[in-house]
């Protein structure tokens, strides 16, 4: 079985069919899974009552109420100040669990007074214990009655959403209090109701049992044991078998790399015939090089804003004595930084694709440049547009239109709905031009057309499955909302955008003569084997805590785990990476220079940090037992930044060298070449000094802090203002200012250089 899959080595130039039925059998059962999973999320979203009312029958608030508080939620930008279930920022609180917290405290007093009358204070340590199991017996109750729609709330649970409207007018005013927020954000009454509304219905969510269980609809998450949230046993079980899961399947895995040995991206024994070659760039692809201009200027933008937002942590009173927030408050930073993030990557795969594709055409239309600079001035509107209409959709300028031209209000997808619109055919544009350049039957080398057929299958999979961004709106049901949003975060970005990351590095290997078209082939379908296998059903473990059932946790746990597999079998590949730089064999048999050394360096930094970010710090905080105490921790924002800067990041800066490389003269290179040498250092050592300095201790101390005294305190001023946080927050400047120094400016320098002499090639 495994020769069948894995493919038979009776001849190096044929590769075995196995390989495709293999990668179609995984996808099918994969996306099966995970479309079951998709339609039970909206079977087991926790319900939106029509009436909450209190003891005596009176309505308190409505299910528009708690609708309309969402979009109030939303359009204020807070998914990018706090979280709700912990899915967000992690400059303000979690809103759910303080509310939730505070229902508990009222509940612990209320019982208190009935039962002592005496404050919760100042009961014996015998009384507290009884009252507070009586407390959570009150809040596990779920009153919710389906037939009338109708939630029942108890008196002091009436009475905690009473004060809600006025703790949140006191956090909304102050912003050193809510890390960074515009003074009074939020001040028209009804709104506030709404939004109070909201979040002490996701705090009923957090606690009350979901019906014919023992555990809430957000499977006890957030941990709070004075109400009676612990870690269900299922959070345990799954974790300790998805531990299983993973060692069968590194075994395998490493059964068949010893096995087959002809597996991994360099053709051993091969010897390179470049058909690519420095400065030797047709027209097309030098109209191409100011795309990496933005993406370089994009990602020095990302580092300046990130760094803002880190001060808002470390000192939210004030930034060096100026009021920031009253003209770039925290939450409108915090989008951008991830929106640009997202921009400067998926710019530099685009633009990259786009050079691979005219490099296996034989001719190239004389239109291309004048369709190349269309696209660029596409790119430009939805970049800059959708960038101005967060800002004004946040600062409330835009009205009723917030949702359409400004701020969506999801992580990662706040842009306006109709920029995501602009986007999606701007995608739909690139995969035409690049279709029309890439056509197997246009492509010169006839052996070459298997690949290109892949390459294009996954440049079309990226505007496909952005798609389920358009599958909600600002009212839809949170649970409904989160899964489709983690289509994109998870299936769009760690998925499909691997896949294509794949195939582009495999086009790069066979044009730069590194390796066979088998090898290539190869390569790409077992990647797609290996990261479909756990990742597209291993997209649930960001559901375990957002409203769906223990059955998702059990298949994404498994699942997910299988997703560290592939990450160490980089290692295996380590060593050839580091011979490539060092030269191969032309055809006679001499040493070949590979000019392209930079490129591989950062491709060798993608593979390290795959390894720690994806695979060390993602697989820590995947296990259910874990990401229970941790999600929404700094532990987060540490696997994020490993992951996202030093995996997706590192290759777009791989392909920014390569395209700059492949259109600079070799005389005008060495120009060029000492700004990527200082920036890949720069880069790597600020990612790994933000990391070992700030981002990792912070999130261990944090998570301690939750196991301590609950989520809501880990997450509440208290702790995150603590001096020894603070501290903390302050550690993480040396490596901002050495990865913007040393990594992202000289990296733009090199961009605006390469740009600026690929405009006047030097003349044979």
């Amino acid at each position: 079985m495994i020769e069948a899959v894995v493919g038979m080595r009776v001849n190096e130039d044929r590769l075995s069919p196995w390989w495709l039925r293999a990668v179609l059998v995984v996808m099918v059962i994969g996306f099966s899974t995970l479309l079951a999973v998709t339609v039970l999320a909206y079977r087991n979203a926790p319900p939106v009552p029509a009436q909450v009312v209190g003891p005596d029958g009176a309505v308190l608030y409505t299910g528009d109420d708690i609708r309309a508080g969402q979009a109030v939620f939303l359009k204020y930008g807070l998914m990018d100040n706090g979280s709700i279930w912990g899915h967000g920022a992690y400059l303000g609180p979690d809103f759910g669990a303080e509310a939730l917290h505070r229902m508990g405290t009222a509940t612990e007093q209320h019982l208190a007074q009935q039962q002592y009358q005496q404050p919760w204070a100042s009961l014996d340590p015998m009384q507290q214990a009884a009252v507070q199991g009586q407390t959570a017996v009150m809040l596990k109750t779920n009153r919710y009655d389906p037939a009338s729609d109708r939630l029942s709330l108890t008196a002091p649970e009436a009475k905690a959403f009473e004060q809600e409207a006025a703790y949140w007018t006191g956090y909304f005013q102050e912003p050193t209090r809510n890390a960074g927020l515009k003074r009074g954000l939020i001040s028209d009454p009804q709104e506030l109701h709404q939004f109070s509304a909201f979040v002490s219905w996701a705090a009923w969510v957090s606690v009350a049992n979901r019906p014919g269980h023992a555990y809430s609809y957000t499977n006890n998450f957030p941990f709070d044991p004075a109400v009676g949230n612990v870690a269900p046993s299922g959070a345990l079980l799954w974790s300790a078998l998805s531990l299983v899961m993973l060692l069968g399947g590194i075994a395998a895995v490493l059964l068949a790399f010893g096995k087959f040995d002809y597996l991994g991206w360099i053709t051993r024994g091969h010897r390179a015939t470049p058909q690519v070659i420095p400065g030797q760039s047709s027209p097309g692809q030098r109209a191409l090089a100011k795309f990496f201009v933005v993406v370089a200027l994009l990602y020095l933008a990302q580092t300046l804003i990130g760094g803002a937002v880190a001060h808002f942590r470390a000192d939210p009173g004030t930034f060096y004595g100026f009021e920031l927030e009253r003209i770039f408050p925290s939450n409108v930073l915090r989008v951008w930084h991830l929106q640009t993030a997202i921009f400067w990557i998926a710019t530099s795969y685009v633009a990259a694709a786009l050079y691979l594709a005219r490099s296996l055409r034989r001719d190239e239309p004389s239109w291309l440049p004048m369709a190349i600079h269309l696209l660029f001035a596409a790119f430009a509107v939805v970049i800059v547009g959708s960038l101005l209409g967060e800002w004004a959709g946040i600062s409330q300028l835009l009205g009723r239109w917030w949702f359409w031209l400004g701020n969506q209000g999801w992580e990662y997808l706040e842009l306006g709905r109709i920029w995501q619109y602009l986007l999606v055919v701007g995608l739909l544009g690139w995969f035409a031009l690049l279709w029309y350049l890439a056509r197997p039957r246009d492509v010169v080398q006839v052996e070459a057309r298997p690949l290109a057929r892949v390459f294009l299958f996954a440049a079309l999979s990226i505007p496909v499955f952005y798609l389920p961004a358009l599958f909600f709106g600002a009212e839809t049901n949170y649970t409904v909302v989160d899964t489709w949003r983690f289509w994109i975060i998870h299936l769009w970005v760690e998925g499909f955008f691997e896949f294509f990351a794949t195939t582009v590095v495999a086009v790069v290997f066979y044009q730069l003569g590194l390796t066979r078209l088998t090898t290539a082939m190869r390569v790409i379908y077992l990647d797609a084997i290996l990261y479909f296998l756990g990742g597209l059903i291993g997209t649930g473990h960001h559901w375990y805590f957002s409203g769906q059932t223990q059955f998702n946790m059990a298949l994404s746990a498994l699942f997910s785990a299988l997703e560290v597999v592939p990450l160490t079998l980089l290692t295996l590949d380590a060593w050839d990476f580091v011979r490539t730089t060092q030269g191969g064999r032309d055809d006679q048999g001499g040493v070949l220079r590979i000019p392209h050394k930079w490129t591989f360096y950062f491709l060798m930094a993608v593979g390290f940090w795959n390894f720690v970010g994806a695979g060390v710090f993602g697989f820590l905080i995947n296990l259910p037992i874990v990401s229970y105490y941790e999600v929404g921790t700094q532990l987060t924002p540490n696997h994020g930044h490993a992951a996202m800067l030093g995996v997706f990041g590192m290759l777009a800066l791989a392909l920014l060298v390569f395209v700059i490389r492949q259109t600079t003269a070799e005389a005008q290179w060495p120009a060029v070449e000492k700004y990527v040498k200082v920036g890949f250092w720069g880069v790597n050592i600020g990612l790994a000094m933000m990391l070992v300095m700030s981002l990792f201790p912070s999130g261990v101390l944090q998570v301690w802090d939750v196991m301590s005294n609950g989520y809501w305190h880990a997450r509440g001023y208290d702790y995150v203002n603590a001096p020894r946080s603070r501290l903390i927050e302050w550690l993480r400047m040396p490596g901002d200012l050495v990865m913007i120094v040393f990594g992202a400016v000289p990296m733009a320098m090199a961009a605006i250089k390469g740009w600026w002499l690929s405009r006047y090639p030097l003349q044979p």
